[in-house]
């Protein structure tokens, strides 16, 4: 139960991936804290129907309109609506769920995230791109219709519960940590002859190909750069980040009165992820207490962005505003492909992202059609940039 003493809905957007995949774990060890009432997925319709039974959900959509036929077949005789497409996503989103996990991967999920927004209750955002992409667009929606965004990346989610009760008025600083990537103590020679298979083998996390790259070329950090500019409204120049390799702290808030608070954890997601779901209160989770003593020792450097200069190349483009985050983050995805595909080296990728910002930036958006116009303009203009240097 929560704290109130009321079951909570809940519908889960990307229920099959890896965090909807540890969101589903904390409520199936906490069942009397949740109903569910929708699960979305891309297109794996037998997962989803069978975790659409298990956890009694009202309705289980699939993006891939081809997928239907089979995810209504696995839940012939359950009682469960099935429905398919884009726009049967965005009303699952859009049922009111007293709170959504908001994890669909890339621009797919901005269109039923915002519509989440849009019912004024709580969003636990683990969608990258809804902040980084699509951040005054979003917060002018949080703002108008008063919905409540629980961050889930662990960084922001570390500096969320720092600042809990706390005025912004008061923060000095917010630190956000980074592991530093698999790269971190390379020189620039091997660190451009890296290959794809280095470069996902992440040392504290176990992630997915596109975002361990992110992680290695350090622009994952800078995305979350993006996104903590648009979550704590403290101003560009109070945010900052540490290299901190063992991942134990997950970010930093220094107050004015030189008090600093960090939130610790293990490196599983299901924590963030525990905080967002029982916000304002707590849950149990699986996840073994930390042993300081056993970990000995912590250890904080300050990032090199000659080496790694995505950070920097992040910080800019914030600071350039209007569709500069947006045409970075596509730029970057589309490199990151190509990378991952054997056509570029490893340090073109964020070269790439940068020559695509500097050819000329898009009309700033002002609503989430624009957003998804300049992402698809940033993809073509960054696909013929591969083509030139491949």
């Amino acid at each position: 139960m929560t704290a109130g003493g009321a079951t909570r809905t809940i519908t889960i957007l990307g229920a099959t991936g890896s965090v909807g995949a540890s969101t589903l774990d904390l409520v199936r060890r906490n069942r009397d804290m949740f109903r569910v009432v929708a699960l979305t997925a891309n297109g794996n319709a037998a997962q989803l129907a069978a975790l659409a039974r298990e956890f009694g959900a009202e309705v289980a959509v699939v993006a891939d309109e081809a997928a239907l036929p089979e995810l209504r077949e696995a839940l012939a005789g359950s009682g469960i609506a099935a429905a398919g497409g884009a726009a049967a996503v965005i009303e699952a989103a859009a049922r009111g769920a007293d709170i959504t996990m908001a994890a669909i991967v890339g621009c797919a999920g901005l269109a039923p995230t915002m519509a989440a927004i849009e019912c004024g209750k709580a969003v636990a955002l683990a969608n990258k791109e809804a902040l980084v992409s699509a951040g005054e667009v979003m917060t002018a929606a949080v703002a108008r219709t008063g919905a409540t965004l629980l961050p889930v990346d662990s960084e922001h989610n570390a500096i969320f519960q720092c600042l809990a009760g706390n005025d912004p008025a008061h923060v000095h600083a917010i630190t956000l940590t980074a592991s530093g990537g698999p790269f971190r103590e390379w020189d620039m020679e091997r660190i451009h002859r890296a290959t794809p298979a280095e470069a996902v083998k992440h040392p504290t996390w176990s992630m997915g190909a596109k975002i361990s790259v992110d992680s290695a070329t350090m622009m994952n950090k800078g995305l979350e750069f993006i996104e903590a500019f648009h979550l704590f409204p403290v101003g560009v120049e109070k945010l900052r980040i540490v290299i901190h390799p063992q991942s134990i702290v997950h970010s930093m808030v220094e107050y004015r009165d030189g008090s600093t608070l960090a939130q610790l954890g293990p490196s599983d997601m299901r924590v963030p992820i525990a905080s967002a779901l029982a916000w304002p209160a707590r849950m149990d989770t699986p996840c073994a207490p930390l042993d300081l003593a056993a970990i000995g020792s912590l250890s904080f450097f300050k990032p090199d962005e000659v080496r790694f200069p995505a950070t920097r190349v992040a910080r800019e483009a914030v600071i350039a505003g209007g569709a500069a985050p947006a045409v970075l983050n596509a730029a970057n995805e589309i490199a990151v492909a190509a990378f991952l595909a054997g056509q570029i080296a490893f340090t073109r990728i964020v070269q790439c992202a940068e020559d695509v910002l500097a050819r000329g930036l898009p009309t700033p958006p002002a609503s989430l059609e624009e957003v998804i116009a300049v992402d698809l303009e940033a993809r073509v203009r960054a696909a013929e940039l591969m083509e030139s240097v491949i």
